[in-house]
């Protein structure tokens, strides 16, 4: 059993929790996620871990509604418990395991969307605690939607805050800024890291290729059992099949068929939103629906 030690809602429908797992904080690393199970008969949910605490045994997460499962989640209290927390799982971000001084050469620029600045949060902090200034875009769909800015802002080098409908910050797409910065502002990168929406993954690689940026993705969003059994998280990169939970979460973005991604993505829906209608309609629930 694993205790929640802090739980609340960030913002609409976005959910932040610190856990009691000692051991997964001990040896986790950015770019990794965990499973947890509420009980017995709860769904497997994979999440990446977007802060720990070693020294506390703390793993912090972040998850947004989007089903039954998380809606059960939700309203987990401080005290309640998890009945399996696993991890960490998956590959380490690659610049954890790259020479130290070769990372501090590189300029990286990090694009995060929506809930993908959750996991985002550990790789810029972690760039920071090693005297590593980095710039960072945060995007969502409204002012609502923007989640760990003051956390954001703490660690990174220069902070872009923007939303799609203008309703706080820049106005406009993520791809917007990154333009502006390269194109208008002259700036450099060696790499970007992207990591959110598969579509918006998708628009930034298609941006970054045009502009020879290479661009790491983080394919957490497709992954369901998060231990390469399922196969759910099948993707193509390159002329090489990988699975995301396995083989990354991260690879080379412009290598990615996302087309092919999203795909797998809409085979879940009707079976999430199935879920979901039994645990709002509880007995009066008819099923079969299509």
């Amino acid at each position: 059993m694993y205790k929640i030690l802090k739980a609340e809602l960030i913002a609409d429908k976005i959910y932040l929790m610190d856990v009691e797992a000692p051991r997964i904080a001990k040896y986790c690393e950015p770019g990794q996620f965990i499973i947890a199970k509420i009980d017995e008969v709860g769904e497997r949910i994979p999440l990446t871990i977007c802060d720990f605490d070693r020294e506390k045994g703390i793993v912090t997460i972040v998850f947004q509604t989007v089903g039954a499962s998380t809606e059960r989640m939700a309203e987990l209290k401080e005290g309640d418990f998890f009945r399996d927390f696993t991890g960490p799982l998956g590959q380490a971000s690659e610049f954890v395991k790259d020479d130290l001084e070769e990372v501090k050469k590189r300029k990286y620029l990090f694009v995060a969307g929506g809930v993908g600045t959750a996991p985002v949060y550990p790789q810029v902090k972690w760039m920071h605690e090693h005297g590593i200034d980095v710039d960072v875009i945060v995007g969502a769909k409204t002012k609502d939607l923007i989640i760990l800015e003051k956390e954001m802002e703490a660690v990174a080098g220069n902070l872009y805050v923007t939303t799609d409908d203008g309703s706080y910050g820049r106005s406009g797409m993520v791809t917007a800024v990154i333009e502006d910065l390269v194109q208008n502002q002259s700036k450099k990168y060696d790499v970007c890291v992207a990591i959110g929406p598969v579509i918006m993954m998708k628009f930034v690689c298609l941006l970054t290729k045009k502009l020879e940026l290479p661009t790491i993705v983080s394919m957490n969003p497709i992954m369901v059992d998060g231990t390469g059994m399922c196969g759910a998280c099948r993707i193509t990169v390159g002329d090489e099949v990988k699975f995301a939970c396995v083989d990354g979460p991260e690879f080379d973005g412009h290598l990615v068929h996302f087309d092919e991604a999203m795909k797998r993505q809409q085979m879940y829906k009707t079976q999430e939103g199935q879920a979901l209608l039994r645990l709002r309609e509880g007995d009066t629930h008819k099923g079969n629906c299509k």
